[in-house]
């Protein structure tokens, strides 16, 4: 499934969709898509459907592996997360709101100094990244849909939750392993910001403290999606609504963009799906100074 996110749509109006038969053969099948507001194309996608069993039974097999750490972290967040003792559990946290939970893990291959302070409802987490090596960082959270899906739903429902799940802090992980702020330090400032994606914003609350809201670090100017490609390989081993582990690394940003691979795999280690995305990450400039007359 590739996507490209061509204008910004309108909740209020609704939706048309152009769906083209490409191709219909004996292991694939291809259609492309447009979505239309206003009789302008504002999102398309091409996708590709494998017929289940069309190679034999003698395949060729192998996949990445999950980090070996990743199922302890998830235990300990889950059994600890309310705790106030200084403990990797501690770094971690679950969000409380919104149609997913996301347990988002220490950024691996980082030099971290990490400030964290107790609120009323959450262990808050400020992260300062020392680290001069961007390309190896990688951040991890583990995510499922909140509540029980159905099972008579099918399972192209669990397809389209991971779908949207992937999205999540996806881009952002260019302002996190770069250490940006994804707003403006300035609370004036920050109403104004480009950045769409709300769960950004969350996170941007999370890591924000007192502390070090001083902090001479830049901030993100306007940050969005551009495409975003999904390549589902065990359709039939995803459950959306138990936790899946994604991991996100950064092999480039350039020129006002960032690129993004992510891997996601099921509670039992299997890699059930691999995505890219590609995102307009622009750095707030800093206004000239005006002329006093």
């Amino acid at each position: 499934m590739h996507c490209y996110f061509v204008l910004a749509g309108d909740a209020s109006i609704p939706i048309v969709y152009y769906v083209e038969r490409v191709r219909d053969g004996r292991s694939f099948i291809t259609r492309t898509v447009q979505a239309r507001q206003k009789g302008k194309c504002i999102f398309t996608t091409t996708l590709s459907f494998a017929r289940e069993g069309s190679a034999g039974k003698a395949t060729i097999n192998h996949e990445w592996e999950m980090p070996a750490d990743a199922t302890a972290h998830l235990k300990n967040a889950l059994k600890e997360q309310d705790a106030t003792s200084d403990t990797d559990a501690e770094a971690l946290r679950v969000q409380d709101s919104g149609p997913f939970e996301t347990i988002r893990l220490p950024i691996e291959n980082s030099e971290l100094k990490t400030i964290a302070r107790k609120t009323k409802r959450s262990l808050k987490v400020s992260n300062t990244d020392s680290s001069p090596t961007i390309t190896t960082k990688k951040t991890r959270q583990w995510v499922k849909a909140r509540g029980h899906i159905s099972s008579t739903s099918g399972p192209q429902i669990h397809l389209s939750a991971l779908a949207y799940m992937s999205d999540s802090y996806f881009i952002g992980t260019v302002a996190r392993v770069h250490n940006l702020w994804r707003f403006s330090s300035s609370p004036s400032k920050r109403s104004n910001s480009k950045i769409k994606d709300p769960d950004l914003a969350q996170m941007e609350d999370e890591e924000n403290t007192e502390a070090d809201s001083q902090s001479p670090r830049p901030s993100i100017g306007i940050m969005v999606s551009l495409d975003h490609t999904i390549y589902f390989h065990r359709p039939r081993e995803i459950r959306a609504d138990d936790w899946l582990l994604a991991e996100n690394e950064s092999p480039w940003s350039g020129d006002g963009r960032g690129l993004v691979f992510q891997r996601i795999w099921n509670k039992e280690g299997v890699l059930v799906a691999s995505c890219v995305q590609e995102g307009l990450v622009r750095l707030a400039q800093e206004e000239p100074p005006r002329p006093k007359l």
